[in-house]
């Protein structure tokens, strides 16, 4: 019983300690970069902390940064805790972008009813994105990363098609959504002058409370981790493994649409014909991953990450191209994906300590 207790201690110290030294050697190894390419790394780490926090503008924005990547690293956590791995995130933030700004530009009503049915429609069209590979992987055996890198695609293209021919008359970006579905807030704006920062972040911290519970505190949640540890054992303790694999994957996609909802609902305030990906998607694997799937380690995690896109603006004033951003990101990630290292270092580390 001491030795379990002791296994669980020591897995709860390295996945707090891994993340952490991941992100210390990602910020290490991008400073020695900016000086073999003649830069100087300690004004590029102040102009990347002042791009993210100089004022009350750049923290709203930065604010306004983090609220999706929350939501999409949710989604890729909560499809990990039971098994399967969400590509697809990308295309659900897109049809739930499309599908809350659609209902914030059709529906006439009082902002206590159009807001939450805007919100709730964006969150709908991402779980129905997600339904599909799940349907097809719990009754087909089809791979979910083939299906949902398809269907990211198929967001993209069917979306911009409804923009031009359906919302517009070929133009490539609608009408503002009406202010009663908007997420905005004029006292918001005027706290940080007027940036872009919206309510959203509220809903984000929600729907991390809500995986937590989901997860750590019902029958479901037990269910959907157990059947991504073992399948062939779940079904034969007499669980619904099919109807768990569909459930993971709509709740997976349904906060993969919340982002996209935070950014029609809250930041942009209507859906453009989109030339590429939004990338939300992506790095909400990255956030999920440095997160290691925990809704707290995801929410911090995706302070990480949008401090670092919205300060990397900031950092050719110092005279580093902002794609360094990008290379320490993609080496934090490195770090955690070889987590192994670390914790074949530390393990030896402590045994000399004794």
């Amino acid at each position: 019983m001491r030795q379990v207790i002791q296994v669980k201690s020591n897995n709860r110290l390295f996945g707090i300690l891994v993340p952490i030294i991941s992100v210390l050697l990602g910020l290490i190894v991008g400073a020695i970069i900016m000086l073999i390419s003649g830069h100087n790394p300690i004004e590029g780490y102040i102009a990347l902390w002042n791009g993210a926090f100089y004022d009350e503008f750049t923290i709203g924005e930065t604010i306004r940064r983090i609220t999706p990547l929350i939501l999409t690293g949710l989604a890729i956590a909560f499809a990990f805790r039971s098994g399967l791995f969400n590509i697809g995130a990308e295309g659900q933030v897109i049809i739930g972008w499309l599908a809350a700004v659609w209902v914030g530009l059709i529906v006439d009503a009082p902002m206590i009813i159009h807001l939450p049915l805007a919100v709730l429609a964006g969150a709908l069209a991402g779980g129905l994105w997600g339904f599909v590979p799940g349907l097809l992987k719990a009754k087909l055996g089809v791979h979910e990363v083939i299906v949902t890198i398809m269907m990211n695609y198929i967001a993209l293209y069917v979306s911009n098609e409804i923009v031009r021919s359906v919302l517009t008359d070929h133009d490539t970006s609608t009408e503002k959504i009406a202010a009663t579905a908007s997420l905005g807030s004029e006292w918001l704006q005027a706290l940080t002058f007027y940036s872009r920062m919206h309510y959203g972040i509220l809903i984000a911290l929600f729907a991390a409370l809500i995986m937590w519970f989901i997860i750590d505190r019902t029958t479901i949640g037990y269910e959907l981790k157990a059947v991504g540890f073992n399948r062939h054992a779940s079904k034969y303790a007499g669980m619904n493994v099919s109807k768990n694999i569909i459930l993971s994957m709509v709740i997976s996609g349904a906060f993969a649409g919340l982002a996209g909802v935070m950014e029609g609902l809250g930041t942009y305030g209507n859906v453009s014909v989109i030339s590429g990906f939004t990338n939300l998607g992506f790095d909400g694997i990255a956030v999920a991953l440095l997160g290691a799937n925990n809704p707290l380690g995801v929410v911090l995690a995706a302070i990480l990450f949008g401090v670092l896109k919205e300060g990397a603006g900031e950092m050719p004033s110092a005279g580093v191209p902002t794609e360094l951003v990008d290379i320490i990101i993609a080496i934090i990630i490195f770090f955690v994906a070889s987590s192994y290292i670390i914790r074949w270092a530390l393990t030896r580390f402590k045994k000399e300590g004794k």
